[in-house]
């Protein structure tokens, strides 16, 4: 259990000794945050003590007495502020009057205690004031952890764009000098890499847009009666061209239509991705075999493909972005490593779920489960 250090200012030894009794066995419980928290007491009979220590090893909690001989508490608030120590203040005070709390607020006054004060009293004030350093801890948390995110994001990033924008550059001066000669058709294959590179740019950017669409909700549904079916054989056209030059066969298995309340695009996207890496990762004149089934209340989606298989460890890891297998069979395919993270979160957005299974220089399965009517 972790523990929040409490320093309580008072001049009156009465007082000092009340808190610390009543709080000693005290546990804080944010159930909220899953946090609970012991209290560490800490005493100074004086504003000159109390800023001393301080000064050492600020508290995360500040019981403050406002009228005090010497230093006040109003004095000591002064002072904490120009120094720039961030600390919860509660005031103790018997003047509790408007004059009062204006005085204190200004000053940075997290909240108020007016003596006599009994201990139920006092934990509640303290199970606010932790609770408020939990916020406090946990927005500053997520915004380190959002900056980290953005930095790997656009390190990534700019590492995938490095390879083709360098590769399009060379191609470009490769014609600028004319080192092919003066025949332009000699540039032609340069002409189709470079086409090829600002294609899988486009793919990249595509898919980040996709990807932070579903993640910030902002994504624009249209939930319609459609037949999963049809949309598979649809995909399924596009994703024979692709594979023609290699010669991979493209065949659907599904009886009769299968009904589903989804989003058109949503589905489109889910079995673009899944078709395009098994042309993609197949062997030449290999296989790739989509089925469309529904049942137990479900549509399920498997793509087969007779492709290079991946170890097990590697499937284990294979739905996180910007996740590309990279080996001596992988490394001239391209690809944004985005494709298989857009599809577990479209599944994810049915409450379905996307999982693989294959073996190497075998083949690699995908199903994608989605509840009818999600």
């Amino acid at each position: 259990m972790d523990s929040l250090r409490v320093l309580v200012v008072d001049d009156e030894p009465g007082i000092r000794m009340a808190v610390e009794r009543a709080l000693r066995a005290f546990v804080v419980k944010v159930p909220d945050f899953g946090k609970e928290f012991g209290l560490a007491i800490e005493q100074a009979a004086s504003g000159e003590d109390a800023l001393e220590t301080i000064r050492k090893a600020p508290p995360d909690i500040l019981l403050l007495d406002y009228k005090m001989p010497g230093i006040s508490g109003l004095d000591l608030m002064d002072r904490l502020n120009t120094d720039g120590v961030d600390v919860v203040t509660i005031v103790i005070t018997a003047y509790a009057s408007l004059e009062t709390a204006v005085a204190a607020t200004k000053r940075g006054a997290f909240d108020f205690l007016a003596k006599p004060f009994a201990p139920d009293e006092l934990k509640s004030v303290m199970f606010k004031a932790a609770k408020h350093i939990v916020v406090q801890r946990e927005a500053k948390r997520l915004a380190e952890e959002r900056k980290h995110v953005r930095f790997e994001l656009l390190s990534v990033v700019a590492h995938e764009m490095k390879a083709p924008t360098a590769a399009i550059e060379n191609y470009l001066r490769m014609m600028q000098d004319r080192v092919l000669g003066e025949d332009v058709t000699a540039y032609d294959h340069p002409i189709a890499r470079a086409i090829i590179r600002l294609e899988g740019m486009r793919k990249l950017v595509n898919d980040l847009l996709d990807i932070t669409r579903i993640e910030s909700g902002r994504k624009t549904r249209t939930v319609v009666d459609l037949d999963v079916r049809e949309v598979a054989t649809a995909c399924i056209v596009n994703a024979r061209e692709l594979g023609l030059a290699r010669n991979i066969t493209i065949d659907l298995t599904a009886g009769a239509p299968v009904p589903m309340k989804a989003d058109r695009g949503e589905i489109e996207l889910i079995l673009n991705n899944l078709l395009s890496n098994a042309v993609k990762y197949n062997r030449d004149a290999g296989r790739v075999d989509v089925g469309v089934q529904a049942g137990d209340g479900a549509v399920v989606l498997t793509i087969a493909d007779t492709g290079i298989g991946m170890a097990p460890a590697d499937c284990a890891r294979l739905f996180g972005e910007f996740v590309r297998i990279k080996n001596d069979k992988t490394r001239l395919i391209e690809g944004s490593g985005l494709g298989l993270s857009i599809v577990q979160r479209l599944a994810h957005l049915y409450g379905g779920e996307a999982t693989v299974a294959s073996t190497p220089d075998v083949g690699t399965t995908f199903t994608v489960t989605l509840p009818i009517g999600a």
